[in-house]
């Protein structure tokens, strides 16, 4: 009779801990590397306004599929424990315990606000010295005066880590893009191997305080539409020096080792149809991780990419009604939804073949 029921005991708690691992998995999209794994990248998404949700499992399965990555994306949740995802909820990002086998976190967060634990694991992380990659609103991906360290408070991580924090919109948003243009003496640069002009229909950031000790690598044009075709503002003043578009900046925060980090201010989810802007942050994360940078990187879709044009959705019930889960996103897999009401006409989006 005992050994029945030291048996049942077993048994539930075997049961407990595979339902303990059932759920931390439903709350992250883990993609195994195709052959020997280069290293770990933890993506991070959470964003009210351009759709990392959709970017961050796409890069995920590029960089694990084509370049040997094991990739784990987070994403932010509902709130009280729901479970679908909702980019509004700056305090639903769930899963920053990843970080603690990471080699590398790309990050494309807008004013989020972690929990004591969470920030935790991203001072460990920090203090490690491992590499970053910042998309677009990583300049202020943080919000609040909390610390992650006695030297860096959340408003501080954009400024600090990546090397600028939120400045300004540059360009007409929603009406001018951004075109690359390389940085003098980058020509050469691992980073910029096979990229070509990136064209960004999401416009170009003001960006004032890098130093230096900063390495520029492409600044942005404002042009005079969305359209990829459109001209370059020549004699437009805010052409005059243009903004930095890409760079390498250098960080260390107390008590912690040195580290790298690459930002780039585009980072909309419609950007990522300009294969250069893929190829550019797939060559980041290999030169960052040690590895060497291929002449031109692989960056085609592992599945069809369907991004949804960026803006603010103020409806409460969007993503409750949406219901997204990571498992959407994953393998074999392509969400699409409408463009959200008042998105400008945009054709050189991809949408699915009727």
């Amino acid at each position: 009779m005992l050994f029945r029921l030291q048996r049942c005991l077993l048994l539930a708690v075997i049961v407990l801990l595979f339902a303990e691992t059932a759920v931390q998995a439903a709350d992250r999209l883990v993609l195994e590397p195709k052959g020997e794994s280069r290293g770990h990248i933890v993506l991070v998404s959470g964003d009210e306004e351009y759709r990392s949700e959709e970017v961050m499992p796409m890069l995920g399965k590029i960089l694990s599929q084509k370049h040997g990555f094991r990739c784990t994306v987070l994403f932010a949740f509902g709130p009280d424990g729901a479970e679908y995802i909702d980019s509004n909820n700056q305090s639903g990002i769930r899963g920053f315990e990843s970080l603690q086998q990471a080699d590398l976190m790309i990050i494309a967060t807008r004013f989020r606000h972690p929990s004591a634990e969470d920030a935790a694991h991203i001072t460990a992380f920090l203090k490690a010295g491992k590499p970053i990659i910042g998309l677009r609103t990583a300049t202020h991906a943080f919000r609040g005066g909390e610390k992650f360290s006695d030297d860096l408070t959340y408003d501080q991580f954009g400024r600090q880590i990546l090397g600028e924090q939120w400045v300004s919109h540059h360009g007409h948003h929603k009406v001018e893009g951004a075109r690359s243009v390389v940085e003098a003496g980058a020509e050469k640069h691992p980073v910029l191997s096979g990229v070509s002009e990136i064209f960004a229909p999401s416009d170009v950031y003001g960006v004032v305080h890098l130093t230096d000790k900063d390495q520029i690598l492409l600044r942005g044009a404002i042009t005079e539409t969305l359209d990829p075709q459109s001209k370059t503002l020549t004699d437009d003043k805010r052409n005059m020096p243009m903004q930095p578009l890409a760079w390498l900046h250098a960080y260390q925060i107390q008590g912690g080792a040195a580290g790298r980090s690459f930002c780039t201010t585009a980072g909309a989810a419609v950007d990522f149809v300009d294969e250069d802007l893929r190829r550019l942050i797939v060559n980041a994360a290999i030169h960052l991780t040690g590895g060497k940078v291929p002449e031109k990187a692989d960056v085609e879709y592992v599945d069809p990419f369907y991004p949804t044009f960026y803006g603010f959705i103020n409806d409460g019930n969007y993503y409750r009604q949406l219901n997204l889960k990571p498992a959407d996103f994953g393998p074999g897999k392509s969400p699409f939804r409408d463009d959200p009401a008042g998105s400008p006409k945009w054709p050189f989006r991809p949408v699915p073949k009727q």
